[in-house]
């Protein structure tokens, strides 16, 4: 049985992709002397938040998914980014395969939350592997699981990923609202003519109290969803 060895050689943008997509580059050895014919490799992708320092500011940022940093040596827990299927064509002793990544800038996905909260530096990564092996053995063609224990890991430039966002988004964000207050953003937009969402939201933010620098509130993304009471009363 084809004994694996999965490392991951880079990183970078899919220039055109339907999707913001981040491209690596997974280098499979094989340290025996069976053929492989193919795989069909699961891979599933972690972030290992803890193994990084964070700033004061990430530390902010990050108070929605980890809570206050006196509390991160229980709350700060590897984060899903997400599960993929390759289908690895034959080879005997190395390949490289491409390993597109899917990334999503929706706020309401902890990954993107994550990823928006950094602000320099690099983000852990922890590829799990699995899934089946078909190689030419003794007894021709045969197939055999991959061992869990399989795994890599690669430290993904911050900047790469908002090099990505950029790249797809430029000067831009995603937002996903109710239907019901994106209706009523609507209705204001149109009743004050408007041109653009952002002179809609521009209206309404000075009505938002800014929070002191010091407490531990996250700067993501407005949700207009959240907006205090008088800013939804105005937008009424």
């Amino acid at each position: 049985m084809p004994d694996l060895n999965f490392s991951i050689e880079s990183a970078d943008i899919l220039p055109y992709g339907a999707v913001p997509t981040l491209l690596f580059k997974l280098r499979i050895d094989n340290r025996t002397l069976e053929r492989v014919r193919s795989i069909m490799l699961k891979v599933q992708l972690q972030i290992p938040t803890a193994q990084r320092p964070y700033s004061e500011e990430e530390q902010a940022r990050l108070w929605e998914l980890f809570g206050e940093p006196a509390r991160w040596s229980t709350t700060l827990k590897p984060v899903l980014w997400t599960q993929t299927t390759v289908l690895v064509p034959a080879f005997n002793d190395s390949t490289l395969v491409d390993l597109p990544i899917p990334c999503t800038y929706d706020f309401e996905v902890v990954s993107a939350k994550y990823f928006h909260a950094l602000q320099e530096g690099d983000i852990p990564l922890e590829f799990l592997f699995s899934g089946t092996i078909f190689y030419t053995g003794s007894m021709g063609l045969q197939a055999a699981q991959i061992s869990w224990e399989k795994e890599a890991h690669h430290r993904l430039p911050v900047g790469l990923w908002r090099a990505l966002m950029d790249h797809y988004f430029p000067n831009s964000t995603w937002l996903r609202l109710r239907r019901d207050i994106f209706d009523r953003l609507h209705a204001y937009k149109m009743r004050h003519g408007l041109a653009t969402w952002e002179a809609a939201l521009e209206e309404l933010l000075p009505e938002v109290t800014s929070a002191p620098a010091d407490t531990a509130v996250p700067a993501t993304a407005v949700s207009v969803s959240g907006l205090s009471a008088p800013v939804l009363e105005k937008v009424s």
